[in-house]
């Protein structure tokens, strides 16, 4: 990525937020000692908030989910409900999966003064009578550790966001929804889609928005590598599944990197202030601080196989934005995958969006997205850009 377009993001990243500084994690997002028994979604606490969108109450609520070992965890989310009656058969919910934040417990959207902007559609969403909930993930305001990109632990934090909404009781939420997720929130959208029937047999999943999705973990990494960027979504990826997987990071990195990464994983890249920290802090991260090529070695390789979306088919029809330009999340790579889901009968709307680059592609394609999941919701029958054969 040339400088310019890397300022040129971070200013973006920066007008997506508002002016002060994201509070830090208080007593709300420590979940109770111990845990009290339950189910996944029952909601531990919630207080409303007065900076949600118009015409809409919100409230921050903290839910329990199930952590990498079966574990109970809590994961903090946000949550808006648009004002008037619920409809007899429950508002329609759609769960909201961000994009790379960080991985430090620090780095959680709903710690932003501006976390409304910074969730694509929510005025439109909440004017068509949707609910919206919008997961941290777990290890981000909560305790813990962040499995970053690992798509079990991401699907179960937006499966689990929904039966929250649904155990709100102003919330008025009924069975359906929709998972509607940016990068790393698209990566959860797709294995929500995967694993939803599975994980939450109750839920009727109607469909998946996925904007810039990370699928295929091993080409992405490896073509990012040569960016500021990309150095810093390897870092936060290597320091993430050492702690998750238990598989140490000297066996990956040069000696002299072992720090930076530690210091990069510390740093939020949610505005352009952040970002620009992570930035500065990642100088150090010279090419080959990576020892090895991660998908040749094992455990690196079988994660990254393991948290690529696509093994299993979709539970639901698929809207992708991809935008041509992207190089963070690769157009090819993006298509490629599209092309998998085709295969495997998935009906798929596809948005190729011309000299698009990857941080505005959610919001740029917004209406689209809206409308094709009011259409879902409708009913309608999803439409399908796939090439069938004869």
């Amino acid at each position: 990525m040339s400088l310019r377009r890397l300022l040129a993001a971070l200013a973006v990243a920066g007008a997506l937020g508002c002016a002060g500084s994201p509070r830090k994690p208080d007593a709300f997002y420590q979940p109770p000692v111990p845990m009290p028994a339950g189910k996944p979604g029952d909601v531990l606490r919630s207080e409303p908030v007065a900076d949600g969108p118009e015409g809409a109450r919100s409230w921050r609520i903290l839910y329990r989910s199930t952590g990498m070992k079966g574990e109970p965890v809590a994961v903090s989310a946000m949550l808006v409900v648009p004002d008037g009656p619920a409809p007899k058969a429950g508002r329609d919910v759609v769960a909201w999966a961000h994009p790379t934040t960080g991985v430090a417990r620090d780095c959680a959207p709903s710690l932003q003064p501006g976390w409304r902007k910074t969730i694509p559609g929510l005025e439109e969403m909440v004017k068509a009578g949707m609910v919206v909930v919008a997961t941290d993930y777990p290890g981000l305001g909560t305790p813990g550790v962040h499995p970053y990109l690992v798509g079990a632990s991401e699907a179960r934090a937006v499966v689990d966001s929904v039966r929250a909404a649904r155990n709100v009781k102003e919330a008025g939420a009924g069975d359906r929804y929709v998972a509607w997720g940016h990068s790393q929130g698209g990566h959860a959208a797709l294995f929500t889609g995967q694993l939803s029937a599975a994980l939450a047999p109750e839920l009727k999943l109607v469909g998946v928005a996925a904007a810039a999705p990370a699928t295929d973990l091993a080409r992405l990494l490896q073509a990012d590598l040569d960016s500021r960027l990309g150095k810093v979504l390897a870092a936060e990826a290597v320091w993430s599944w050492s702690k998750v997987f238990g598989t140490p990071m000297s066996a990956v990195l040069h000696p002299d990197a072992i720090p930076v990464v530690d210091r990069v994983a510390a740093d939020c890249i949610r505005d352009g202030g952040e970002g620009l920290t992570a930035f500065s802090d990642s100088l150090a991260l010279r090419d080959g601080f990576l020892t090895v090529k991660l998908a040749t070695v094992e455990p690196w390789g079988g994660i990254m196989k393991e948290n690529s979306p696509g093994a299993a088919p979709q539970g639901a029809p698929v809207f992708i934005a991809q935008g041509t330009v992207d190089e963070v999340v690769r157009a090819q790579i993006t298509a490629v995958y599209a092309g998998g889901l085709c295969a495997q009968g998935t009906a798929v709307r596809y948005v190729s969006v011309p000299d698009e680059a990857h941080f505005r592609v959610a919001f740029h394609t917004v209406k689209d997205a809206v409308a094709w999941m009011a259409d879902r919701f409708a009913g309608k029958p999803a439409p399908d850009g796939c090439v069938k054969g004869k």
